[in-house]
């Protein structure tokens, strides 16, 4: 149930800010701007939120979402409206579903995935140096008589 209201929750989002871009500032059409929301809420709540999120962290997964967000929205825009390059409005709404996933990434660590997100992660490393007698290359074992006579 934890993640339906998830999807849900990034679905209306991300419908509402694509709709205000895409629908609004660049007049596509309700019906692919619905269409791109619904790939696009799928593909990074199971790739970004479910699968990048709890092995990386929020900036990681973030970016991740920018990447996945501008390729999902400038094929499938491209693929279904004719006319001019969707590259500008690509990169805003990218930039925008970013930001949105910034904050959305926070609440699925806390409501949704155990342990906070946190199951892969050992941030508790103990870096060690090693140390030994062997600082120059010929031992002194090795070396013949006559170079230690001078």
């Amino acid at each position: 149930m934890k993640h339906l209201r998830a999807l849900a929750v990034k679905f209306l989002a991300s419908l509402v800010l694509l709709y205000v871009i895409l629908g609004l500032m660049y007049d596509m059409s309700f019906t692919n701007v619905f269409l791109i929301s619904l790939v696009l809420g799928l593909a990074s709540y199971v790739i970004g939120d479910l699968f990048l999120l709890p092995k990386t962290n929020n900036t990681i997964a973030t970016l991740a979402d920018f990447g996945l967000a501008f390729m999902i929205i400038w094929i499938l825009g491209e693929s279904l409206t004719y006319g001019e390059s969707l590259l500008l409005a690509s990169l805003i709404s990218a930039a925008g579903i970013a930001l949105f996933e910034y904050f959305f990434h926070k609440y699925v660590a806390g409501n949704v995935l155990e342990d906070g997100g946190r199951e892969y992660r050992n941030t508790n490393y103990q870096y060690q140096t090693e140390a030994a007698e062997e600082l120059y290359p010929v031992k002194p074992d090795v070396r013949s008589e006559e170079d230690t006579k001078e």
